[in-house]
């Protein structure tokens, strides 16, 4: 084997653990099905390596930026500078570094980024991102550990927001509505920042190696991220997700009971229809299943430290309310509220969201998190939502700011359903810490961790299945 073709093989098999690591299942039958497709392909051009990578590794769409980042990275378009990052007029000095960054060369570089925004010049706006890293990113002589690179320092010193109004009015003059100006000039500048830090990453990849960037520097993809550390970008590329989700959950589910509509053998009608047979039963009959679906309560604290998770698990609920005989729906911080008449059948989902977030208002006297009030609120005002019918779904991390757990009150609540759980998403390794309740209250109630859409999929797969 040559060295050439062994340094690939490190460097698939590096990038393979790097998606793993990110939260993408790559098994071994797609590993050999993408070293197959490799093999019979032109290594020369780029685009096509990493199609057929995708093509054989990535299995749902909210995983391919991840996917696209990672290959960016372990498979970089460019190295080096990548860019001429000079000034051809010899004016100013260069830094440490050897690039010049001075007033006249911002002002030149605004210019030149304002027209290729503005003309949507795509290979353009790639060149840019590379010369913005390596003129205005540049961090020389930095302490050990810490990166020579920084796309945060690059947008900060260029400012390409701040081209929003030119940009736009550019587009209207070119005939555009305005409607449409905002929207085209938004999402130039996003792809454009995405294009910096892209190219921030690539550097900082040649100089700490790829598995450093990997490690750190990556999100994992959509599904496995974390609701408390999701960005507002993030929170939109979710909320896409949850209907995504929903369908295939409830595909899933409408599958499964279909499998297991057949009930218990019926011994008596199976002996006296083999008796035409002489006795063989050639023929089994089975006794009709009694149908059965949860009536689902849920207990959701919306307070401002679990409220994505909160709003994501009651659109879940809400996208899958038909899997549920019945759904009843409580919201609290520190007072308990009913919102179920917010999952209206066929309601639009921006509507019922907006509907949540108005609501929450409601859930709250004190402004503090206050679980053993909640709990005991509850039982006062609503605990004939529960009975030997109902599962109880209890959404919150259990940290109750030193208040009263009422403990005694989430026994009898448990007590009066046939089911009851508690969705946690905090990592357990958290948990019993500060004011964390969860051991007490996990030794009343079955407590799970429930950190991102994936985890949450599969718990609302099981408690509908």
């Amino acid at each position: 084997m040559s060295s050439h073709t062994s340094g690939l093989l490190d460097r698939h098999i590096a990038f393979l653990e790097a998606l793993r690591g990110a939260g993408l299942a790559v098994s071994l039958a797609e590993d050999l099905d993408a070293i197959s497709a490799l093999t019979a392909l032109d290594w020369s051009e780029r685009r096509v390596i990493r199609d057929a990578y995708a093509a054989t590794l990535v299995k749902r769409q909210t995983q391919r930026p991840t996917f696209e980042a990672l290959f960016d990275i372990y498979f970089p378009r460019l190295v080096g500078a990548g860019a001429t990052t000079a000034d051809d007029d010899g004016e100013g000095e260069p830094d440490e570094s050897g690039v010049r960054d001075n007033a006249q060369a911002l002002v030149t570089f605004r210019e030149d980024l304002l027209e290729a925004l503005t003309e949507g010049d795509e290979q353009r706006l790639l060149q840019l991102a590379a010369e913005m890293v390596g003129r205005f990113g540049a961090m020389p002589g930095r302490g050990p550990g810490l990166s020579s690179w920084s796309a945060y320092t690059a947008l900060q010193r260029v400012s390409p927001q701040q081209l929003v109004d030119q940009i736009m009015a550019a587009l209207l003059a070119q005939g555009r509505t305005e409607e449409e100006a905002q929207r085209v000039s938004g999402r130039r500048l996003g792809a454009f920042t995405r294009q910096v830090e892209d190219d921030a990453r690539r550097r900082i990849a040649e100089e700490k190696g790829p598995d450093h960037v990997a490690n750190v520097a990556i999100k994992p993809s959509i599904d496995r991220l974390d609701f408390t550390a999701a960005r507002k970008s993030d929170l939109e590329e979710m909320r896409r997700e949850i209907y995504p989700l929903a369908r295939r959950l409830a595909t899933r589910l409408t599958q499964e009971h279909h499998a297991r509509r057949r009930g218990p053998l019926d011994f008596r009608r199976t002996v006296r229809a083999s008796m035409s047979t002489g006795g063989v039963p050639l023929v089994t009959h089975h006794k009709p299943k009694r149908p059965h679906r949860t009536e689902l309560v849920v207990l959701c604290d919306v307070s401002g430290s679990v409220a994505n998770f909160a709003q994501f698990t009651l659109l879940l609920v809400f996208a899958l309310q038909d899997q549920f005989q019945k759904v009843r729906a409580f919201t609290f911080i520190d007072h308990v509220h009913e919102v179920t008449q917010h999952f209206r059948p066929g309601a639009d989902v921006a509507d019922v969201m907006a509907d949540l977030a108005a609501s929450t208002s409601h859930a709250a006297l004190w402004g503090r998190t206050n679980y053993g009030r909640a709990l005991a609120k509850f039982e006062e005002n609503h605990s004939d939502a529960l009975g030997p019918k109902s599962s109880l779904l209890i959404l919150g991390d259990a940290r109750s700011n030193y208040s009263d757990l009422n403990a005694e009150v989430l026994k009898r609540l448990a007590g009066s359903a046939r089911h009851t759980w508690w969705l946690n998403p905090e990592a357990m390794r958290h948990w019993g810490t500060g004011d964390s309740a969860a051991p007490t209250y996990g030794d009343i109630v079955p407590m799970v961790e429930c950190r991102n859409l994936t985890q949450l999929g599969e718990f609302v797969h099981d408690l509908a299945g």
